[in-house]
């Protein structure tokens, strides 16, 4: 069965598993998905993530990170755009996430990348998801 909105299939598998107190999640693999969890360990909402290889599209393995409470480091993951409503935004008109605590993270035509770096590389795109 295909699915209609990968992006937030990943979103759900990491907030599920963030509840559910897992060390790691296992997503089906896309370059795009790959550059979101890449910009999440920069940001420092998760530890690490790999990509895997199998014989069919590959897996990104993200590995969850913990206060010392054992609270998720993630408290809220949203999706902004969606298959059947996209959400595009010029480099001004990018609006901070939770008064500047949290990140946007756009699509751009320079790569995927949070809101301060759109808006320091002058670049607007499309606002994948909120997360804080």
């Amino acid at each position: 069965m295909s699915m209609s909105d990968p992006i937030a299939d990943m979103l759900t598998r990491i907030r599920n598993a963030g509840r559910a107190k897992m060390k790691s999640v296992d997503i089906p693999g896309s370059m795009i998905k790959t550059n979101m969890a890449k910009v999440l360990k920069d940001q420092g909402y998760i530890k690490n993530y790999k990509f895997i290889n199998d014989d069919k599209q590959g897996l990104v393995r993200v590995y969850l990170k913990y206060d010392d409470k054992n609270i998720h480091a993630i408290y809220g993951i949203q999706r902004a755009s969606k298959p059947s409503l996209r959400n595009y935004v010029k480099c001004k008109d990018i609006r901070p996430v939770l008064n500047g605590l949290g990140i946007a993270i756009l699509s751009t035509s320079k790569g995927v990348m949070t809101d301060k770096q759109a808006k320091k590389e002058n670049v607007g795109g499309e606002i994948l998801c909120n997360v804080w």
